[in-house]
């Protein structure tokens, strides 16, 4: 079974997943300004922290199911989910494979479009590197993923994020990668999904393409989005505003499509 922690006893399951060469340390500045009403349920992915590669592929569906054996197993009813990048991949596809379990699903700078020909083609250019200097892509990649124009100010929370991707097994993140190149538009989940739908953004995100996926959100009442001033990592670059977002939003409400 996959790694996981679980923190605090609030009377709302919140579920976690991380994202591409991340583990559930990623959480640490986000846990601590999350309200108090939620438990924690935080997952390390296959092939990432603790948890064992299982295959050669990690396609989002395999990786769904082993969330699902770790929720079961705790005896988790309804909850709500959130998923960083991959992690949102794998969130959708547990949203469609288990829709009854949710009652919110939160894409957390992760997007529902499939990747178009070109990020295909560059992922698959990607397995040689990951496979053979995976220190190297790693070390190319991770400060890519912040705001450009914060760089000084987040050269620490960089190298946090540094130090777990070069943490994770390349061989397990390789196998993500390889699941990641296979997976298929979710539009229809969320046209289908009557739990709340939650979509936080970065107007600086170089991995998601944010005026994208805000532009194809279907125009449903149980949908909302927020574009946040930072890149690809709001737990780490704006972990007070995701988090009030997040408490307010899943626990209470807030007017619709915000860009703070």
């Amino acid at each position: 079974m996959l790694n996981f922690e679980k923190k605090g006893n609030g009377k709302q399951n919140l579920v976690l997943l991380h994202g591409f060469m991340e583990n559930i340390a990623i959480w640490n500045d986000l846990e601590s300004c999350l309200s108090k009403d939620f438990t924690l349920i935080k997952i390390d992915l296959p092939g990432h922290g603790k948890s064992d590669i299982l295959a050669e592929i990690h396609t989002m569906e395999l990786m769904a199911d082993e969330v699902k054996k770790v929720l079961d197993h705790e005896k988790v009813g309804q909850f709500h989910l959130l998923g960083h990048s991959m992690g949102g991949y794998v969130s959708l596809a547990f949203a469609e494979k288990f829709p009854e379990s949710l009652k919110s699903l939160t894409l957390f700078f992760s997007t529902f479009l499939a990747d178009d020909e070109e990020k295909k083609q560059q992922r698959i250019k990607s397995y040689r590197i990951i496979k053979e200097a995976y220190s190297n892509y790693a070390r190319a990649g991770i400060p890519n993923l912040f705001n450009p124009n914060e760089r000084d100010i987040l050269e620490g929370k960089i190298e946090t994020a540094l130090e777990i991707a070069l943490s994770t097994n390349n061989l397990g993140a390789l196998a993500c990668v390889k699941g990641m190149v296979a997976r298929t538009d979710k539009k229809n989940v969320l046209e289908n999904l009557n739990a709340k739908i939650l979509v936080l953004a970065g107007k600086h995100d170089n991995a998601v393409k944010t005026e994208n996926t805000i532009k194809h959100l279907p125009d449903k009442t149980n949908i909302k989005s927020y574009i946040l001033d930072c890149g690809h990592n709001g737990h780490w670059e704006k972990p007070r505003i995701c988090a009030e977002i997040i408490n307010t939003e899943l626990l209470h409400n807030m007017p619709k499509n915000l860009i703070l």
